[in-house]
């Protein structure tokens, strides 16, 4: 293995920074991404990690002995990153690891326009340009290219006022808890001049994250907005994650929102602007999800998990919007890259033209129950899906496996996959009510403990 099988992921490089992830790797990645990109220009952003303003200055150094220019735009979000890549027409570098703990740092790649870097679209060369470098400590050599400072915080704002019409929206009660990532940074200047009341739980830029994890697909991480949601009488709380690109919503019960609702929400007021629109939803997404795309008369699209699939996808089918379960939600008028605080303002907009709360708004689309996403630790995920897949198939079952594992069983659908990003299996489920869910659970769980590869990891 060389020193960079560990971290180059699907569609990012993430590890444990400095243990996985260090200076020297991050300046030979710079230069073998200023190489592969083949532009003048790279842009490149951080998140709140300490660790960040080194690798980010390293690789921004490797870019420089490739002949490129580095713009450095500083703290931002991720979906700032993809902003200023599609705003500039130019390849960008953002340093995060999303909702990783603290120890870990990462880096997400993009090319101009905001065009995706994953391991299909030009991952795989960088880490092999990247590994000829550091074999010749090539990386040592001159910088030729210089170093741009750029503010593009005030510009990202008004791109997002334009997803809504500013006018309409009314003096709502606004909860976001921003988890101490970089959403403490983009909210305050989206939110400003409009006329909701917000306030902002744990804005203070802390990479060591001291209030609670940057995680809000975990339930426990919600405890802090859920309450303040209803010590506040607020309308709607958002929660944010490390990166602030994915978000997840409470409505005025402090009643947890999950992605896929969020994304039929998003969907219909899409289809509203854009009739008979194609929208797009990955395949661990709730059935509403398609049946709401169908009922307001749009084009839905399955695809698989990951954002790098994803823009792809939208690129072919000139899709409107994306939704993906995990809080990932993404606009063709955002250069077709994920934005949470996007889709945050167009359910804002929503709440401001509707005189119902969001848990009635949010009633229709409650029809299934569902799982959440249920991470295992096992001795070889990638293994387990392929031994549970034989094993169902031997028995006259049928299986998609276009993303990892997914059995649709009539009343219950399940999905099984190995993490892209973590050393965990992935299980979704849903069913028609709780019970049968909690049940369905189980019975996939047993699936999955009854083969060799399923077997909890000893090496913790």
């Amino acid at each position: 293995m060389s020193s960079l099988d560990a971290i180059f992921k699907a569609y990012d490089i993430r590890g444990l920074a400095p243990g996985q992830l260090d200076g020297r790797q991050c300046r030979a990645i710079g230069r073998a991404f200023a190489q592969f990109a083949g532009t003048d220009r790279i842009i490149v952003a951080r998140d709140m990690r300490e660790t960040g303003v080194e690798l980010a200055g390293e690789f921004s150094a490797g870019a420089r002995t490739a002949g490129a220019t580095v713009v450095d735009i500083g703290l931002a979000s991720t979906d700032l990153l993809y902003f200023a890549s599609g705003r500039l027409d130019a390849p960008g570098a953002m340093f995060t690891a999303s909702h990783n703990p603290a120890a870990y740092n990462g880096i997400k790649l993009c090319l101009s326009g905001a065009r995706p870097v994953g391991q299909e679209t030009g991952l795989a060369e960088i880490k092999a340009s990247a590994e000829k470098v550091l074999a010749g400590d090539d990386a040592a050599g001159v910088e030729s290219g210089g170093t741009e400072q750029l503010d593009l915080l005030a510009e990202y704002a008004r791109h997002v006022h334009s997803f809504v019409d500013v006018g309409i929206l009314r003096p709502l009660k606004v909860v976001a808890d921003t988890a101490n990532g970089m959403g403490g940074l983009v909210a305050p200047a989206v939110f400003e001049r409009l006329p909701f009341e917000v306030e902002i739980l744990f804005p203070e830029l802390d990479g060591s994250f001291p209030n609670h994890p940057a995680d809000p697909i975990q339930p426990e991480n919600l405890a802090a907005l859920k309450a303040a949601v209803l010590a506040r009488g607020a309308d709607i709380g958002l929660a944010f994650d490390g990166d602030a690109d994915r978000v997840f919503l409470v409505d005025e019960r402090a009643e947890p929102v999950s992605g896929s609702l969020t994304t039929a929400l998003v969907a219909k007021a899409l289809l509203e602007k854009y009739p008979g629109a194609t929208v797009l939803y990955n395949l661990i997404c709730s059935r509403v999800v398609p049946e709401t795309i169908l009922e307001c008369g749009g084009n839905p699209v399955r695809t698989r998990v990951g954002h790098s699939y994803i823009k792809q996808v939208m690129a072919e089918t000139d899709a409107v919007f994306g939704g993906e379960h995990s809080g990932h939600y993404y606009f063709r008028a955002n250069y077709r890259a994920d934005s949470g605080i996007i889709a945050a303002m167009v359910v804002l907009e929503l709440l401001s033209k509707a005189t119902e709360s969001l848990s009635t708004l949010l009633a229709p689309y409650r029809r299934y129950a569902d799982s959440g996403e249920l991470n295992t630790e096992v001795a070889d995920a990638a293994t387990a899906v392929e031994e549970v897949a034989e094993r169902l198939v031997a028995s006259g079952t049928t299986v998609d496996r276009t993303d990892g594992l997914t059995v649709d069983r009539g009343d219950w659908w399940f999905n099984l996959r190995p993490s892209n990003t973590e050393p965990l299996l992935r299980l979704n489920v849903e069913a028609a009510s709780p019970e049968a869910c909690e049940r369905h659970v189980q019975e996939v769980l047993d699936l999955v403990a009854a083969v060799p590869g399923g077997t909890p990891r000893q090496d913790r």
